[in-house]
């Protein structure tokens, strides 16, 4: 079955030239649109699709908005994908807080845009680690420092928290097992047990968690 998207932005052009693009891929398919937030909400309810491309700055109900109330709904299969035209967006970080699950750049090319749709939909984040490293500086300057977590945390074994902790450094997989000397697929085995037992969405809101509970703390 191919890949149901909705494109969500309030400038016609976008949504056409996206829905062009993404139709033009065998495995994807662009079953609806919404040139609001408010409409985005009910589309998506309407349509069930798979993932969500959605504008943050839209009249009636902002990207921001429409992405909490969908991803708040536990019945909706539906993951946010964020478009912003610049590369760190002063609302990326809230959209993300909001349950999105990455962002993508309006100017990406066919082939970005494609495999964005696709990453979303196969339940990864769209964040690279740069990208994380930034969303975290961001998060840092707006909130007051927190003594880090020692030992375990929560329902986590202490392997697990550690991975957590990489996670919110901004490490891709392969990069932490690297540093911990391990497969990578071991790793990912913890990473999946990890957004299990926390019950987050991806690893994304994972490095978020981590903050906000203070097992990590900005650096000096």
């Amino acid at each position: 079955m191919p890949i149901r998207a909705l494109i969500a932005d309030d400038q016609t052009v976008v949504r056409e030239g996206f829905t062009l693009l993404l139709n033009a891929q065998s495995d994807i398919e662009v079953v609806g649109q919404a040139a609001d937030g408010l409409e985005a909400v009910a589309r998506t309810a309407e349509l069930q699709p798979d993932v969500v491309l959605m504008d943050i700055r839209m009249p009636v109900l902002n990207g921001i908005e429409a992405t909490r109330r969908i991803t708040q709904n536990p019945g909706e299969p539906a993951r946010i994908l964020v478009l912003t035209t610049f590369d760190f967006d002063d609302y990326v970080y809230d959209a993300l807080h909001a349950g999105a699950s990455g962002f993508l750049l309006k100017d990406a090319s066919a082939d970005q845009l494609a495999q964005a749709v696709r990453i979303i939909a196969a339940g990864d984040a769209l964040l690279a680690p740069a990208i994380t490293r930034r969303l975290i500086s961001h998060f840092t300057r707006t909130t007051a420092p927190r003594m880090p977590v020692t030992g375990r945390t929560g329902p986590l074994t202490e392997r697990e928290t550690e991975i957590l902790t990489l996670i919110a450094q901004g490490l891709s997989n392969a990069e932490i097992a690297a540093h911990l000397i391990i497969a990578e697929q071991t790793v990912k085995t913890h990473v999946g047990r990890i957004l299990s037992k926390l019950t987050l969405r991806d690893r994304t809101q994972a490095a978020i968690h981590a903050f906000e509970t203070g097992l990590v703390r900005p650096r000096s």
